[in-house]
């Protein structure tokens, strides 16, 4: 076997998402998640948002009434999108809120993720993109400290 170089990359730049419906996902990500809009192409049209550390692009589709939604089991392409949650009182609290948000549907509800202690919950956002957030006891000393 070769031997092995360093990676040619460094860490995720950003994720773009295809959206069905730009503004509600805007909201959902700004308004629900506490992320802020960091630029946009208002003639494709997109938004760029961040939580400070991530960047997620959001790109609306040209033909939002025509789109197919994914199918995780069907089509390659992004199974879902996670993101770490620093701490258990945080975690429980976005779970309700984004369980409340309109166009929101809930997968599961948290739950240990195989035999813990990590937890996670599992949403489709108001276009239809899923989303994971995952809490991890061993790690929220660290995390709070970012």
């Amino acid at each position: 076997m070769a031997e092995q170089s360093a990676p040619a990359t460094f860490g995720v730049d950003h994720v773009g998402l295809s959206v069905r419906d730009l503004e509600s996902t805007r909201r959902f990500f700004c308004d629900c998640l506490g992320w802020r809009v960091v630029g946009g192409r208002p003639d494709y049209p997109a938004v760029f948002v961040s939580d400070g550390q991530d960047l997620v692009t959001l790109w609306q589709v040209e033909a939002p009434d025509r789109a197919v939604a994914f199918d995780r089991r069907a089509n390659v392409g992004l199974h879902h999108l996670a993101f770490a949650v620093a701490e258990r009182a945080g975690f429980d609290a976005l779970h309700e809120r984004v369980a409340k948000w309109p166009g929101v549907v809930v997968e599961f509800a948290p739950e240990l993720l195989g035999a813990g202690p990590k937890m996670h919950f599992m949403v489709r956002e108001p276009s239809g993109v899923r989303i994971e957030f995952d809490f991890d006891p061993r790690l929220e000393e660290a995390r709070k400290q970012r």
